[in-house]
């Protein structure tokens, strides 16, 4: 896919695909489709591509490596470096679309999607219904609203009456605001550490971690090699043996961190990335920890007046409480009446797979692989297109 095939045509096909989100998966799907062509109409309810990542707090850089992560058709420039920043992702989305000229309405939502009746040439679809009245009719639909849709926050008890200031991590940007106080951060994945570490450089007076569960935690690079490329090799491996070199690899480049309130999981690697726990990869936490900066304390149990108290008995009074506590997909009003998602709100298939009360309802971007979640979007990208364009030859 070197570049955009001239595909005049593709404005004449009465029922298009049409995706709905315009984060990297939409726009990935969308360029796929279009070098195919297939017309595809990508739905994006914010004003702007990336409208996710433009939320992101500030000093955020990808996890994964800028060759690993450019999506189908266009690299991500050399001056971007290894670990590209929230906003050269932004700009990469913005200059994507433009490249690959997609079709692109903003500012409008779709709140539910339906089986439709057959149309006249006797294909069935998909009817859309989407903010402002409008009805919608396409061939196949792609979801690519993408994993960090709707911020969660857990029913603490007491949370209806907390006197302090909580947030969600979705709405933290910088340090600046907690300069000089004692902030909580609740949760240890990699927005809670890396937040509490831009907590500590940016002058917070003490930053203290709260921790339910104890993260495997990884170096993002090691001598060079990046956690990623381990990731992409041993992904397919059997989980027992995965767990075990995670073990070996884990031991000898990360300290023990038992002693500061951060024991080594008793669970495997990639058993836990099998449930969903996606490993936390360095940026500074272990030297923060190691020399105080930063200090775990148990789990946030519940909130009684302006204290928070913690699972292990004690009360802490911290001035505010930053929740990294995770996102819902908020699946249920598009497509949860049509049998496609498991009990926890997520899409049964993904990629070109398809459910058979569903053909041709793709999703995209709904899982958070080792091998890098941008990586995956590219590669599903590709395989929905194939499939979506082998499906419309056999019309």
């Amino acid at each position: 896919m070197p570049g955009v095939p001239a595909a005049p045509d593709l404005t004449t096909q009465p029922r298009p695909v049409y995706v709905i989100g315009a984060g990297p998966g939409g726009l990935a799907v969308a360029a796929a489709l279009r070098a195919r062509g297939v017309r595809a109409v990508v739905v994006e309810k914010s004003d702007a591509v990336g409208s996710s990542w433009r939320r992101h707090y500030d000093r955020l850089h990808l996890h994964t490596t800028r060759r690993l992560s450019a999506l189908p058709g266009l690299p991500m420039p050399r001056r971007f470096g290894r670990w590209v920043s929230r906003d050269d992702v932004v700009r990469y989305l913005e200059k994507y679309a433009e490249f690959h000229e997609l079709e692109l309405v903003t500012g409008v939502e779709v709140t539910r999607i339906e089986p439709a009746g057959p149309a006249p040439e006797g294909e069935d679809g998909w009817t859309l219904h989407a903010s402002g009245g409008r009805v919608l009719t396409a061939a196949a639909v792609v979801v690519a609203t993408g994993y960090n849709h709707t911020p969660a926050i857990p029913d603490w008890p007491g949370l209806d009456t907390y006197g302090g200031r909580l947030l969600h991590a979705a709405d933290y940007r910088n340090p600046q605001p907690y300069a000089g106080q004692d902030v909580l951060v609740v949760g240890v994945g990699n927005t809670g550490a890396e937040i509490a570490v831009d907590l500590v450089e940016g002058g917070a007076a003490r930053v203290r971690l709260a921790v339910r569960t104890a993260p495997h935690i990884l170096r993002r690079s090691t001598a060079g090699w990046p956690a990623q490329r381990s990731g992409i090799l041993v992904r397919r491996l059997p989980v027992r043996l995965v767990d075990g070199l995670g073990r070996l690899v884990t031991k000898a480049s990360v300290p023990d961190l038992s002693a500061y309130g951060l024991p080594r999981p008793a669970t495997g690697l990639y058993s836990r990335v099998k449930e969903g726990a996606i490993p936390l990869q360095d940026v500074g936490l272990v030297d923060a920890v190691r020399r105080g900066a930063v200090e775990p304390v148990a789990a946030v149990e519940s909130f009684d007046g302006a204290e928070v108290v913690l699972a292990d008995g004690s009360r802490i009074t911290p001035d505010a409480v930053i929740a990294a506590t995770g996102y819902r997909r908020a699946l249920e009003g598009l497509v949860g009446g049509l049998g496609v998602l498991d009990e926890r709100g997520r899409p049964r298939t993904h990629g070109a797979r398809t459910s058979q009360q569903a053909p041709g309802l793709y999703f995209t971007g709904f899982t958070n692989p080792i091998s890098g979640m941008l990586r995956e979007m590219a590669m599903d990208a590709e395989r929905i297109a194939k499939a979506v364009a082998r499906q419309a030859r056999s019309r």
